[in-house]
């Protein structure tokens, strides 16, 4: 378990690191002093002026810190002012649209991360098992399910050949496909005793997860060892942006179900979750071979990062997204936000990070007590 926790916490640590790396990067090309870089959180264990930067090395492995010059200046001691003057080589000494491009390049570091592992995982490919994309509807193995599929015309022995325009080879692909298009419309071709038939199904949304579901499972048979496409450079490239695409859908699909019922304590997890998770996949999946558990671990750091791009660009103020926010209001109205305004708004972002931490931690509570189980 221990070793699981440390697998995790290298990841992810890796993942924030790469998200502080870009606001660093962001912050010189922009003329603002960084004051201090860390490698890690926490208590200080090393550190070495170079140039200027403090060059950090922390004790806890939780990503770091890019500390720039004037980004606390919303101290109690200006809460009341109107106007501040700032050095020009401080975070709100330079322009609004620098101040903007600096906030962005975090984000944007882990939408790189997330196309990034996309195009490794394209360019060495993987080997997997799964079962065909011949089905057993759900509700004749349990019978108080109700199966949108069976209700729309589909027979367990059907092979699901394509679902809108994307084809489906196996059951893999079958259920990421339907998991990540909850509560749609659904035009599905089966392969029916050798004849290809169309029907319509509408997916449910599962409330405690956010996933969809059509009410199918896979037929009863042996799991077959399966081989990913492997792409060229160029190939690995567009595939790479196609999943990137894709996992950004899903994403933006899954904070929508949130407001449509489902249980958000039940489908957010939590950073001890996400940590534990991730070790348990470096774990298990190297087992099966190198390159599936390459693939494995790099789906879900792409996972993560995607998140973490677009969590950090909510327009909530402490956020990047809120910073990016004042400053184009700054740029395109030609006005200066007072400290004043800025230090009552941070309360409103302060809040809405509290809540967040409260159902992380129950999200966390809730995934180690079914764990338990």
């Amino acid at each position: 378990m221990l070793l699981k926790i440390v697998y995790g916490l290298i990841i992810l640590g890796v993942i924030v690191f790469l998200h502080e790396g870009g606001h660093f990067l962001a912050a010189i090309l922009c003329g603002v002093k960084v004051e201090a870089f860390s490698i890690g959180m926490g208590p200080v264990l090393l550190h070495k002026k170079i140039k200027n930067i403090d060059w950090r090395i922390s004790l806890l492995p939780l990503g770091g810190y890019c500390s720039m010059k004037g980004e606390n200046d919303f101290s109690d001691e200006n809460s009341s002012c109107d106007f501040v003057e700032y050095d020009k080589n401080s975070l709100y000494g330079v322009s609004p649209l620098k101040r903007a491009a600096i906030a962005f390049a975090g984000p944007l570091a882990n939408l790189f991360l997330t196309f990034f592992s996309f195009f490794i995982v394209a360019l060495v490919g993987f080997t997997y098992w799964s079962a065909s994309n011949k089905i057993t509807l759900a509700n004749e193995v349990y019978p108080e399910i109700v199966s949108p599929a069976a209700e729309a015309g589909l027979c367990s022995g059907d092979e699901i050949i394509q679902i809108n325009s994307e084809k489906i080879n196996d059951f893999s692909e079958l259920y990421e496909f339907v998991a990540t298009h909850p509560d749609e419309d659904l035009k599905v071709k089966v392969l029916r005793n050798g004849i290809q038939m169309d029907f319509l199904v509408h997916s449910q949304l599962d409330r405690q997860t956010g996933a969809g579901k059509i009410g199918v499972t896979s037929a009863p048979e042996t799991s077959e060892k399966r081989e990913a496409k492997r792409y060229g450079f160029f190939g690995a490239i567009v595939q790479g942006g196609k999943e990137t695409w894709k996992i950004f859908r899903a994403s933006l699909t899954g904070i929508a179900s949130l407001f449509k019922g489902v249980k958000i304590t039940q489908a957010v997890s939590g950073p001890a979750s996400i940590t534990t998770m991730l070790g348990e996949t470096v774990k298990e999946s190297f087992s099966a071979g190198f390159r599936t558990g390459l693939s494995s671990v790099l789906n879900f750091v792409a996972l993560i990062s995607i998140s973490l791009f677009i969590m950090n660009l909510l327009p909530i103020p402490v956020l990047d997204g809120g910073l990016i926010l004042f400053s184009l209001i700054e740029a395109i109205f030609r006005i200066r936000i007072s400290p004043k305004v800025r230090y009552r708004v941070q309360y409103i972002g302060l809040a809405f990070i509290a809540f967040l931490f409260v159902i992380a931690i129950i999200g966390d509570f809730n995934f180690f007590m079914r764990a338990a189980r």
